[in-house]
């Protein structure tokens, strides 16, 4: 029913903290494959992966990556952001109701300084993308890259929480510091 794409390099940590979160959605036979593709990664990345079971490409193109999944919906995240308790259950009465892209709701624990959201925005991937696979490959074009699909998608709003990557990244920081 869908499939998870997540580009990364060298995002091992964040890499295997999305993966952990998408477990359920693969136990509950929601999530049909996972695709990470891979700028060379020079980490564990790719280790993280394989243990995972997913997909993991180091020469790809975004065009043939999209025709190639398997699910009817595709969901792309960016490495780190974590969907939160009941997201599986609302991406399954999402997709089963409606043919429009969605987006999560950001995490209301995970929110940026008001002065950060007025001078940098949203990046095209932070609240992830839920996209039928037939607009996805509408949209993508050779060469581009996953939030470049995402920038100009409107969505409506899952009911499911997603802490974004940038989060993810500020609390290991502020551990590793």
């Amino acid at each position: 029913m869908l499939t998870v794409i997540i580009e990364c390099q060298d995002n091992e940590p964040e890499l295997a903290h999305t993966l952990a979160a998408l477990v359920a959605g693969a136990v509950e036979g929601l999530v049909k494959d996972v695709i990470i593709l891979d700028h060379g990664s020079s980490d564990g990345s790719s280790k993280v992966a394989d243990a995972a079971g997913c997909s993991f490409l180091t020469d790809w193109d975004t065009q043939d990556v999209v025709r190639s999944a398997r699910g009817e919906w595709l969901l792309l995240l960016e490495p780190g952001a974590r969907p939160l308790n009941g997201w599986v259950e609302a991406v399954a009465e999402y997709v089963s109701l409606n043919k429009a892209p969605a987006r999560f709701a950001g995490s209301r624990n995970h929110r940026r300084r008001l002065h950060k959201r007025l001078l940098r925005g949203r990046a095209p991937l932070e609240q992830g993308l839920l996209v039928p696979k037939g607009q996805a490959s509408a949209l993508v074009r050779p060469g581009m890259r996953l939030d470049q699909i995402a920038s100009g998608v409107a969505g409506r709003r899952l009911v499911a929480e997603l802490v974004p990557a940038w989060a993810v990244r500020a609390m290991r920081d502020a551990a590793d510091a």
